[in-house]
């Protein structure tokens, strides 16, 4: 899907604009027939939609529309056979080798054939959970229960992965990356400075602080295309952008939990909005160390490795850093940082006893697109040669991803203990070594599980807290490991790739990120576990 210009970006914008205007009518009439209320009561009931009193529960069995749905006391001990990662596995196999071979290079291209191949996987792990899965599956939407299999065809099985792994994360996920996103795409900042080592080093160091306060992905969107501007002229460009993945898409982003994904997920869980300001020792000495690597690799290597001509080009194709579409989209994305933070249906509003609605939270960053879309400027959009094809290639492989990966993270749930993982050295190898792999969102929330971890006993005890650490600082640092660990990841890659620049494949990112990030990880847990 090539960047769109011209007509064809300001007719897409219409379409989304008046997509988004038909969902937020939708929420609307919904939130007027009271099934978002509902949603926020059933998510807060302290027994799911089981109506099932604990005290009663292991005495008395449940009856008629409850009878597939029992109270929880832990999680269910049963899980898919280890083949069943097969799916997760071809998915990312497909990832690596499609854009490689010459067969199916020019498949790969298509977005449509990437949801094909994601979709397809996805659908084969549902068929397996319909037909052959026959015991109780832990739910996570609209309060939290065992589901049991309704005997025969289990489509309530199916469908309770389609709820924890689309309603319950894919939705929050892909809406608050889509907000970020596209609201970013109104802001140009536009200039050509010379693309010295220093300079590159800028950008990345205020990408590193920026990630923390409006998230790696609206940090990531905001810096990427100027700095793909400024390096114009060079030709040696892919280690800087894979640099920049590393540090503004990922472990720039462990200060708040609107930074990173995972943290976010812990804020609602329960730990305080403040918590991960602790980490900024482990934040500045990994983005430091980065920087420095960065500013010597690029001093040392790459820059004396450029042609004296593009050299000259670079030195005399300067302009002057230029911001525009501040307004509104500055105070946009404010707003949909604060809907992230705010908007929690499983938290009461700051100051109130109300829980905001179900999906409130999404509408209102999604109203914020429409916003953008509406006041902001066509023509800074169309200068930013913006178009959806990169946010559409996340969506399309993380349906997939996100349905595969149920069983993964089943396995997870029921084996975690028998991994050994039992100081925050291995908690933080662990969660990294699965973030790589996995989506680090989900995978945060699986160790936070198998820790046992209390929000409320944080501050007074350090052995939580420092187990909370490693698993926090493993899922953001880590889900640099791979393009697939952090949703930003991918969406930088694409744009560098329409910009015309060859970056890595799947294996030869994991080159650099094994030779840079790995022994700096290594050093983080002698110095900090």
């Amino acid at each position: 899907m090539s960047e769109q210009h011209g007509g064809a970006g300001e007719s897409s914008n219409k379409s989304v604009l008046k997509t988004l205007i038909v969902i937020l009518a939708l929420f609307g009439v919904s939130a007027a027939l009271g099934y978002p209320q509902k949603g926020t009561e059933l998510t807060n009931h302290p027994h799911g939609d089981s109506g099932v009193d604990p005290a009663k529960s292991a005495a008395e069995p449940a009856h008629g529309a409850d009878a597939h749905v029992a109270e929880v006391h832990g999680t269910p001990k049963q899980h898919p056979p280890f083949v069943m990662v097969l799916p997760f596995c071809l998915l990312l196999g497909a990832i690596a080798v499609f854009p490689l071979m010459h067969a199916t290079e020019h498949f790969w291209e298509s977005n449509r054939n990437k949801f094909i191949v994601a979709g397809g996987l996805g659908l084969l792990t549902l068929i397996y959970y319909t037909f052959f899965y026959h015991h109780g599956l832990d739910r996570h939407f609209l309060g939290h229960a065992v589901v049991e299999p309704s005997g025969g065809v289990n489509f309530n099985l199916a469908w309770v992965v389609i709820q924890n792994s689309m309603l319950n994360d894919f939705v929050p996920f892909i809406v608050l990356l889509f907000s970020l996103y596209t609201i970013c795409g109104g802001i140009r900042i536009s200039g050509d400075l010379p693309a010295h080592p220093a300079t590159n080093t800028m950008f990345l160091a205020a990408g590193s602080i920026l990630a923390s306060f409006i998230g790696t992905t609206g940090a990531a969107m905001l810096l990427i295309r100027p700095l793909l501007e400024t390096n114009s002229e060079r030709k040696k460009v892919a280690h800087t952008v894979v640099f920049f993945i590393f540090i503004v898409c990922n472990c720039g982003g462990c200060l708040l939990p609107i930074g990173d994904p995972p943290l976010f997920l812990g804020y609602l869980t329960g730990v305080d909005f403040l918590w991960t300001l602790r980490l900024w020792k482990e934040w500045a000495l990994v983005n430091g160390a980065l920087l420095l690597i960065f500013f010597l690799w690029d001093t040392l290597f790459a820059y004396p490795s450029e042609t004296k001509r593009d050299i000259v080009r670079d030195v005399k194709q300067t302009r002057r850093l230029r911001f525009e579409g501040l307004f509104p989209n500055a105070l946009l994305l404010v707003g949909v940082v604060l809907a992230a933070g705010l908007l929690s249906p499983s938290k009461a509003f700051p100051g109130t006893h109300w829980y905001p609605w179900l999906y409130l939270r999404e509408a209102v960053q999604l109203a914020l697109v429409a916003a953008s879309l509406l006041i902001g400027s066509e023509k800074v959009r169309k200068e930013n040669s913006f178009s959806y094809g990169a946010i559409v290639e996340v969506a399309a492989l993380f349906v997939g991803i996100f349905i595969c990966m149920q069983p993964a993270l089943q396995i997870l749930g029921v084996r975690g203990a028998e991994l050994g993982v039992d100081t925050p050295a291995k908690y933080f190898w662990a969660t990294g070594s699965l973030s790589s792999a996995l989506d680090n969102a989900p995978t945060y929330l699986v160790f936070f599980e198998i820790a046992h971890i209390d929000p409320s006993k944080l501050a007074g005890d350090e052995m939580m807290s420092q187990l909370l650490a490693a698993i926090s600082l493993g899922a953001v640092f880590m889900g640099a490991n791979t393009y697939i660990g952090n949703g930003p990841n991918f969406m930088v890659k694409t744009i560098a790739e329409k910009s015309g620049i060859k970056m890595p494949s799947f294996f030869g990112y994991m080159v650099y990120s094994f030779g840079v990030l790995i022994p700096l990880f290594v050093v983080i847990t002698f110095l900090f576990f």
